[in-house]
């Protein structure tokens, strides 16, 4: 096809139809629901989430009253208790993180000018997990069971099952949960900024909100796995009575305040900064110019993602630490401050530069940067450690948490709601009453919580559910209820807005005159996303670069016909976007919806202690995951490539690390290998907090015979696969099959030998805390090894039905990307646990 063919307007309403009729939604009552485009999950996912932050809202008004008055009854101590556990634990994982993906699940396509990302079911699969172990743990305060150990869950008073009831666990294991949809949609996040951007958009061409989302969803990685580890620990104590976290038994509470606070700090990074992608996105829109600064921004948000890794220990100032570590520490935790400055006065330039368009997005803005500022100066206070030590566990932590948060996430989500309500719905929302939310929410922010602060300086501590009237802080505390309700009638106004929009005409094509990808939408948007996938030579095409929303929109770019009537997008090379292959994306599908809902079932049901029912509810699982990558991945394609215009042919299949599913799988195992070090950090912290570790009367477990055996039962699982992929790249089938197969009887060999040793030797996991992280080394790194040998049956499988061949290997190629990380798992599993006590 030449690029004359798009003079014909026969033929190009003739690929609008075929690409109309492929990205046709399911219709019908229960269809619907099986749908995968990202348009569509992208608005469940956002929806949902501002439900469970109404939810939440609704019971800090409730605390609210409670604390109104002093020597208050509306309610008990131990509804207090659930109630401000809930309110944080919804607003953190099931607002603050799940907005963000789902924002950017909405957004990135149309930022990268691709017709969706790169696995639309996983993106399906992380929303139906987050709804469902968002119900399960909202649902629990209505049965008188929610969680009430505060949104972090000290042990021990939380670990203790006769001190905390079910919603501990139902706490621990909701969000776990809830952790997998938000490490899936990571992955998704990732791979779709690396490979699907358009031809052209090389790396320092991206739009900033994708540089942005690349690096947050790096976080997620790197932070929500640190929490897995310490949810296995925590629930293998609580379930199991494995000493992790009991002081008697040779375990260590602060283990948890490590493993919490590795993902906690980061996790306020990890909201911040999406929220300064939106305004990166609509300052230079309404300042009518490119962005000044824009390598210093994207290298101050790398900074700041790095920096945040390392401040974990300031919330744990009080806790009796070395001074080195309290001078390292408060120093990092004031070193932030530079490049999220650097940040701020980035937009402040390019506002001054441009020529201001005063608009509702921008005022909310440009309040959220004043609120957040004086919450990131409270928190250059908290930073100090003797300031820390007077202010720890007092409503000034609680001013300056809400600061930060209302100012960096909640006031920037509204500045974003009404900056792209009209690409999402194509009516833009009204501004008067815009407005009047924002002065609403502004004005009850500072009066709730800038209250806070003086409460908390004179000694109110946080999380008491009355106060005696003798402390002179009831003024305080009414001005701060006022607050919240004011706070709450500006949300409702927007809530109105919303209502309203209905009802509206639609908006004129791009209403605010911006300059980025996002804006080719049109009101009247059609599912398939973008015309034709453009050629892209400027940070803002539709300001720059001549003609281009015409030729985009007239399929003169790539890929501007569904020919085969599959669901499609270009993949490019990670740095430079060139084009390598064109992928088929996975069409509307019940499976992600009923692995959500089996996956469901093992956390639900364990947390019952139906310990037979998760069983099968995780075999279900795995059945369904089998069918999901047997029918939706590694398709050998009917021809070998297909031509995207402009006299460009691509191939329909790649594999190996060009390939998205090769990087899906880098980045899952590097999740994987973060968790996994998190329980090695437990091992090792042990041996760093006792004298005696290990103990010299289970000095003699598990040996160093056994675990030798396992490293070396392992490391031949890795050597087969790795010589069956090479062996079959070079077309030796027949061989490649016996290497498989020995992989698999290796791989089964290591989950035996893994477990002799702390068996045969007879280490008792409750006991004490050595022989249960021990064992917990053992079964964590055995099952990667049963694991394995799934995978390795999977792969003989696909060979032995033909769907895997020396041209199309993306099975074995992914497996072996596996294999890797399982090899660094058993060497330093069995390392540890053989060879450490003989060296300790």
């Amino acid at each position: 096809m030449s690029l004359h063919d798009q003079d014909d307007a026969a033929l190009r309403a003739a690929q609008e139809d075929r690409l109309r009729k492929v990205w046709e939604p399911p219709k019908g009552l229960f269809l619907r629901w099986t749908d995968t485009n990202n348009n569509r999950v992208g608005v469940w996912y956002v929806l949902t989430a501002f439900g469970f932050m109404l939810f939440a809202g609704v019971l800090a008004l409730i605390m609210r009253m409670q604390l109104a008055v002093p020597d208050n009854d509306l309610v008990d101590a131990g509804t207090f208790n659930q109630l401000f556990t809930l309110h944080g634990s919804v607003m953190m994982f099931l607002f603050a993180v799940p907005m963000f993906e789902a924002v950017s699940i909405i957004l990135l396509p149309q930022l990268l000018g691709a017709r969706d990302l790169p696995f639309p079911r996983l993106s399906a699969f992380g929303y139906w997990s987050f709804l469902i172990g968002g119900v399960f743990v909202s649902g629990s305060i209505f049965f008188d069971v929610a969680p009430d150990g505060g949104w972090f869950m000290y042990p021990p008073l939380t670990t203790r099952t006769d001190l905390s009831g079910l919603g501990a666990d139902i706490w621990m294991l909701g969000l776990s949960f809830i952790e997998v949809s938000s490490v899936a949609a990571a992955v998704e996040l990732i791979v779709g900024v690396l490979k699907c951007r358009p031809p052209g958009m090389r790396l320092n061409l991206m739009p900033l909100y994708a540089w942005y989302i690349l690096v947050v969803a790096v976080m997620i990685l790197f932070a929500f796995p640190p929490l897995i580890a310490g949810d296995v620990l925590f629930e293998m104590e609580r379930l199991l009575d494995w000493p992790f976290f009991d002081a008697q038994r040779g375990g260590d509470p602060l283990l948890w305040q490590h493993l919490f606070w590795i993902f906690g700090h980061p996790e306020v990074y990890i909201v911040f900064l999406p929220s300064i992608a939106l305004f990166a996105m609509l300052v230079p829109t309404f300042a009518r110019r490119h962005l000044l600064g824009y390598p210093w921004i994207v290298l101050a948000a790398v900074g700041t993602a790095f920096l945040s890794f390392g401040l974990w220990v300031h919330h744990m100032f009080a806790t009796g630490l070395p001074k080195i570590s309290l001078a390292f520490f408060s120093a990092a935790s004031e070193a932030v401050a530079i490049p999220t400055a650097v940040q701020i006065f980035v937009f402040i330039v390019t506002l001054w530069a441009g020529r201001v368009v005063w608009s509702t997005p921008l005022l909310y803005a440009t309040g959220s940067l004043a609120i957040f500022v004086i919450g990131g100066l409270t928190g250059v206070m908290v930073a100090v450690a003797p300031f820390d030590w007077q202010a720890h566990d007092t409503y000034f932590v609680v001013a300056h948490l809400h600061y930060v948060l209302i100012g960096g996430t909640l006031m920037p989500l509204f500045a974003g709601l009404y900056y792209y309500w009209p690409l999402i719905t194509g009516k833009k929302l009204s501004d008067r009453l815009g407005r009047t939310a924002f002065w609403l929410i502004f004005v009850g922010a500072n009066l709730c919580f800038f209250p806070m602060h003086l409460s908390g300086l004179e000694g109110m501590p946080r999380r008491v559910f009355t106060y005696p009237e003798e402390l002179g802080l009831g003024g305080l505390n009414l001005a701060s209820t006022i607050g919240s309700f004011v706070i709450a009638a500006g949300v409702a106004v927007i809530v109105l807005d919303l209502c309203r929009s209905p009802w509206r005409t639609k908006a004129p094509r791009n209403p605010w005159a911006a300059g980025t990808l996002e804006w080719l939408a049109h009101p009247d948007d059609e599912d398939w996303g973008i015309r034709s996938i453009p050629l892209i030579e400027s940070r803002y095409p539709i300001w720059d670069q001549e003609d281009f929303v015409r030729k985009v929109d007239e399929g003169r770019y790539f890929l501007p016909d569904a020919e085969e009537g599959r669901r499609e997008t270009i993949v490019t090379s990670v740095l430079d976007a060139r084009p390598v292959s064109v992928i088929r994306l996975g069409g509307p599908s019940w499976l992600p919806m009923l692995t959500a809902v089996a996956l469901g079932g093992v956390f639900i049901l364990t947390t019952y202690h139906f310990y037979w029912a998760a069983l099968v509810s995780g075999v279900l699982t795995l059945a369904l995951v089998l069918a999901w990558l047997w029918t939706g991945t590694a398709e050998i394609p009917e021809k070998p490539g297909k031509p995207i215009g402009h006299g460009i042919e691509l191939p329909l299949y790649i594999s190996g690390d060009a390939a998205p599913g090769w990087w899906a799988m880098f980045i899952t195992m590097m999740a994987d290998a973060t968790a996994f070090s998190g329980l090695v950090f437990g091992y090792y912290f042990f041996w760093t907090r006792h004298e005696d570790f290990p103990p010299m009367a289970m000095a003699d477990g598990p040996g160093v015979f056994w675990p030798m055996v396992a490293l070396a039962v392992g490391l031949a699982t890795w050597l087969a696969t790795v010589g069956a992929r090479e062996v079959h790249a070079r077309g030796n089938v027949s061989l490649a099959r016996v290497l498989v197969l020995l992989g698999i009887g290796a791989s089964v060999a290591g989950v035996f030998a893994g477990l002799a040793g702390p068996w045969l030797s007879g280490m008792d996991p409750q006991a004490h805390s050595y022989p249960a992280i021990v064992w917990t080394l053992a079964i964590w790194t055995t099952a990667h090894c049963g694991v394995a040998a799934i995978m390795l049956a999977y792969v003989l499988a696909r060979s032995l039905a033909g769907k895997m061949t020396p041209q199309h290997d993306a099975d074995i190629r992914n497996v072996t990307v596996y294999m890797h990380f399982l090899a660094l798992t058993v060497a330093v599993t069995y390392l540890t646990i053989g060879l450490f006590p003989e060296v300790a």
